[in-house]
């Protein structure tokens, strides 16, 4: 296991924090979704190294108030953090809104060596948003909502999100739950009204230029993006693509299926992802 440092430096103008662990040329770079942090990728992070940043607005980043918090605006910030640190080429693995690393990788497709998609917002046709998405992209009762947030909230609204367990576990909630303030709830919302279906679809549109070797995985019990896009994903990235759909897991499909960490392990380090536990 390696072990994982924390740092905080200031990049394109305001404090960005990240997890490292490892030393490589191609380091894994993890792009993390909503309403979480670079926190979620610690189980990998312990044993492949990489990079987990705080997207801004999130965790323990800066939260500024007049942020853009748009796709295009997370998709650029992925490029300022890799230039920071003087990165040329990455492994790169997205879950959920971490698909703005996507948008990066439509740019720079030569800089992206395997890829790994896990459950991710779909840059894709023919999605539309579920429920709570809708209800925060409504003006008035999305404020609402992001309000009345508590630990006790978090854990009754993301029962279904956790797959076979019906319950996330105590450590994502009290993770989740401590960054979870005003700033995070601005980023969120003007996230999710910036980004309608077709602006989704839009911004996925030259997916075929990502020619690297890619695995995409879901859950079979997500409650937000249906699994077909597994398969979706699969087809229009433009290299060799294997999906999978998990039995029993949910949005955060590593966490009901920790063997997932070591498969997408021996994926990124070059060899197919290994069968599935009880497969």
């Amino acid at each position: 296991m390696q072990a994982i440092t924390e740092h905080t430096e200031e990049i394109g103008g305001q404090e960005v924090f990240w997890r490292a662990s490892g030393d490589s040329a191609s380091p894994v770079l993890y792009v993390h979704g909503v309403p979480t942090s670079g926190a979620d990728w610690k189980p990998f992070l312990a044993q492949t190294g990489g990079l987990a940043p705080d997207l801004p607005g999130f965790g323990h980043s800066a939260k500024r108030a007049d942020g853009e918090y748009t796709m295009e605006f997370f998709g650029d910030f992925v490029e300022q953090f890799l230039a920071h640190l003087g990165i040329d080429r990455v492994r790169l693995v997205v879950h959920d809104w971490g698909c703005v690393g996507l948008i990066w990788a439509q740019r720079f497709p030569e800089r992206v060596e395997r890829l790994v998609v896990i459950d991710a917002v779909p840059l894709l046709p023919g999605y539309r948003w579920h429920k709570v998405a809708r209800l925060w992209r409504t003006r008035g009762a999305g404020e609402l909502a992001m309000g009345a947030m508590s630990r006790r909230a978090l854990k009754q609204s993301t029962r279904e999100a956790a797959g076979d367990a019906g319950v996330m576990p105590d450590e994502w909630l009290d993770e989740t739950i401590a960054t979870f303030d005003q700033g995070t709830q601005r980023a969120i919302l003007r996230l999710y009204r910036s980004s309608p279906p077709a602006r989704l679809a839009a911004a996925g549109a030259q997916l075929g230029a990502i020619r690297c070797p890619a695995f995409v995985v879901w859950g079979e019990r997500e409650p937000y993006i249906p699994p077909r896009f597994a398969a979706a994903y699969a087809e229009a990235l433009g290299g060799p693509a294997e999906h999978e759909v998990l039995a029993g897991a949910g949005h955060w499909p590593w966490i009901q299926r920790p063997d997932l960490v070591g498969r997408i392990a021996t994926f990124l380090d070059g060899g197919a992802p290994t069968a599935a536990a009880g497969a």
